[in-house]
């Protein structure tokens, strides 16, 4: 359903009824017909789960280049965007694996932080952030509590999961779902990570009037959410709106320049990589079979979030 509404199919297209699952990764130029590009020369972006990858560089310069190919252009240009890592602020040789598993999911939170402060956080004096395990929350609550320390920062998760959730240290509380109705009912701002229409109907009833502003992100329960991505009416409170990073970031980056604004999210990235730092174990696994079944088990849930899967192909 994701890959449908937020054509993630598109990318990299496939046989009909087949998809390739898009990711994001690093990447060694293996062959060049571009002069400015050299053989051996290593780059990150966002890749098909698969050997290989021909491109089309266009716009190339000393940080990277556009990938140019015809079925790519309907694309936000940040999945188009490849870095080169020899002048990227954000790459650290140490912490490759963890920039795979963290690196789009921390920039998402770093975007929602950011229109949250242009908003002033809607005069709200905490957010409330669903699936608060997730790699995304976890971002915006490293970056809110970078930038904005004055708003207070809860993480909504499941039972099992309170334990992690409180050892990351990113979160001024943490509540079970189920415990929700003991929140202090104060301006509020709410992200939804999970999905889960149930919880965001709790959410909206339980704040009522002093939910300030409703945030849907992605989808970590995307089964349940159903048409619409959950946007539909009868909820008490704000009306929920539907939050796409790249198209913020476009934004962003016009507004600052590509190298103003590569350092602001670097140095917010740098300190979530050492706050986060031994909080989830990287697990490796290698080869295009062994890929494909860790996906699938991901998607069924079956997952601990306590631990990041890296694929080497």
């Amino acid at each position: 359903v994701v890959g449908d509404g937020f054509k993630y199919w598109d990318f990299f297209p496939a046989p009909e009824g087949m998809g390739i699952v898009p990711m994001w990764g690093h990447a060694r130029v293996i062959a060049s017909n571009c002069p400015d590009i050299a053989v051996g020369e290593r780059v990150y972006g966002y890749l098909p789960m698969a050997s290989h990858l021909d491109v089309v560089p266009g716009k190339v310069s000393a940080s990277g280049f556009m990938d140019m190919t015809d079925y790519r252009q309907p694309m936000s240009p940040v999945y188009n965007s490849y870095t080169r890592l020899a002048a990227d602020p954000e790459h650290d040789p140490a912490r490759e694996a963890e920039r795979m598993i963290y690196g789009p999911l921390f920039k998402t939170g770093f975007m929602i932080d950011y229109f949250m402060r242009s908003e002033g956080w809607f005069g709200a004096g905490q957010v409330v952030l669903t699936s608060a395990s997730s790699k995304t929350a976890m971002g915006l609550a490293s970056v809110a509590r970078q930038n904005s320390p004055q708003v207070k920062r809860i993480g909504l998760t499941s039972p099992g999961n309170v334990a992690f959730v409180v050892s990351t240290g990113l979160y001024d509380q943490v509540v079970a779902y189920d415990d929700l109705a003991s929140l202090t009912v104060v301006d509020t701002v709410s992200v939804d990570f999970a999905g889960n229409p149930a919880l965001l109907a709790a959410i909206h009833g339980h704040f009522a009037d002093a939910l300030k502003y409703s945030c849907l992100v992605g989808a970590t329960h995307i089964e349940e959410r159903g048409a619409g991505f959950g946007q539909t009416g009868g909820l008490a409170g704000p009306k929920p709106e539907l939050f796409f990073a790249p198209h913020h970031f476009v934004g962003f980056f016009k507004e600052h320049g590509p190298i103003e604004g590569g350092k602001m999210v670097a140095a917010t990235w740098h300190a979530f990589l050492d706050a986060v730092e031994g909080t989830v174990e990287i697990v490796r696994i290698k080869g295009l079979e062994a890929a494909r079944t860790t996906f699938l088990t991901m998607i069924g849930g079956a997952v601990n979030p306590a631990k990041g899967i890296v694929i080497e192909l």
